[in-house]
């Protein structure tokens, strides 16, 4: 006989390391490719002759696109099967994202970011969704950060390697930035082709598994539907009619209005404070999340150990708005600038995997689906307001500080927000996490 947590441990640490591993390093891509822009933008700049505005306008307008298809996207993604439909947005979004080396001027340089956003619709929902399938809501904090760590991996990672590929400018007749969207497009159309291999679309169907194995985790998720289905919205209409999901699209939209303002300009405004560029400028853009990365781990174990979601988003939020309020104050001395923008990543990521383990405790069925693109849709629009903010205060005064002063409020308001929203029993209920002993394996 096993232990019903042992057998619980083995479980989730199979499925974790058969899925974990892949769709972070697809988020990996998918990251690069939509901030390598930030890498490229004095290239760009100059090239297309963008103003602040217009590049800021620009790299916002990723969102636009990605969030007009972010519903049906999940919808389609719970009717037809993970591993088919995340392998067409993978290979969708990596054509578009290579294609747009051959942009020419600020017209086409919007056509392509809103296509971009287009093809990689519903890639991050649905991998949240697809992660209800396979992992308890006791684990999902955790299990979440592990994904979503890809976020500030593609920056440490995305820094050096979009450099290096910048560096080719001028050959074959190419600009560098031309090579970069080559470049970094393609492992996104490999990685698709990948996905139909690896993914399994749910635990009924994993072969992988011991059948004891399977039967458990089968049993286990079901039972958990059928729990949230009780006590969470179970139809499309009510999902998307609930005073509460739309609150969590605003409180994602605060968030990621933020995450974008940084992410975009964050390489800018340490080259205008540190005069660096290159390859100093990419280890110095890398360190706010080196520590971003620690803190995920951190919050996310926590945050699963206590069963509390609410107060740790609102604390992260409030993390991150201090160490933007910092930021303003040290501008003039890089290493506390640095220093200050560590701050603010800790916060600011650490938020998202406690965030997404909370519309599942709302939502049941094909609710979930449609509940979670639709959160993720509303609150990516803050994609295109973060840098658009940022670029437009920067043309307007001539510094960093407006625009990163109305990011600290925008946190503000999340914390608050957040914690006004009323949530069932967070802890899940003993019978979903104790089971009876299932016999071992015979030999």
């Amino acid at each position: 006989m096993i232990d019903p947590a042992v057998r619980r441990r083995l479980v989730i640490n199979r499925v974790s390391w058969r899925i974990i591993p892949f769709v972070f390093i697809s988020y990996v891509v998918a990251y690069v490719d939509r901030v390598n822009i930030g890498f490229a933008a004095n290239a760009l700049e100059r090239d297309l002759g963008l103003s602040h505005t217009q590049y800021g306008i620009g790299a916002g307008l990723f969102f636009l696109g990605y969030c007009l298809f972010e519903v049906p996207s999940n919808i389609l993604l719970d009717k037809v099967g993970a591993r088919r439909w995340i392998a067409r947005i993978m290979i969708g979004w990596g054509i578009a994202s290579m294609l747009t080396m051959f942009v020419r001027d600020v017209s086409t340089f919007y056509l392509a970011r809103v296509i971009l956003g287009i093809a990689e619709a519903g890639f991050f929902p649905g991998v949240v969704l697809y992660l209800t399938y396979w992992v308890p809501a006791e684990e999902r904090a955790r299990t979440g950060a592990l994904f979503m760590m890809a976020a500030p991996v593609a920056i440490i990672v995305g820094a050096p390697v979009s450099e290096a590929v910048l560096s080719l400018d001028g050959w074959m007749g190419l600009h560098g930035w031309q090579w970069l969207f080559l470049l970094e497009g393609l492992p996104a159309v490999v990685l698709g082709f990948v996905a139909l291999r690896v993914l399994t679309d749910r635990p009924e169907q994993a072969t992988w598994l011991p059948d004891d194995d399977r039967e458990w985790l089968s049993r286990t998720m079901r039972e958990e539907r059928e729990l949230r289905g009780k006590v969470g919205h179970v139809s499309i209409a009510r999902s998307l009619a609930s005073g509460r999901v739309w609150l969590l699209c605003l409180v994602y939209f605060l968030n990621t209005t933020v995450t974008y303002g940084i992410f975009l300009w964050l390489p800018k405004i340490l080259a205008d404070a540190s005069g660096l560029s290159g390859y100093a400028l990419s280890s110095l853009t890398s360190i706010p999340f080196v520590a971003a990365l620690i803190a995920m781990v951190l919050v996310g174990r926590h945050s699963d150990k206590t069963g509390e979601r609410k107060k740790h988003v609102a604390g992260c939020a409030l993390t991150a708005a201090t160490g933007l309020v910092l930021a303003v104050a040290f501008r003039d001395t890089t290493w506390l600038l640095v220093l200050s923008f560590a701050l603010s990543q800790m916060g600011q990521r650490a938020v998202l995997s406690v965030f997404w383990a909370i519309p599942p405790m709302l939502l049941g069925g094909t609710a979930a689906a449609a509940g979670i693109g639709l959160i993720n849709a509303v609150g990516n629009l803050g994609g295109f307001f973060g840098p658009s903010i940022m670029g437009t205060l920067r043309d307007a005064t001539g510094g960093y500080s407006g625009g990163l002063l109305v990011l600290a409020g925008s946190l503000l308001l999340e914390a608050i927000l957040v914690l006004s929203l009323r949530l069932p029993n967070e802890r899940v209920p003993q019978q979903l996490m104790v089971r009876e002993p299932i016999p071992a394996p015979r030999a």
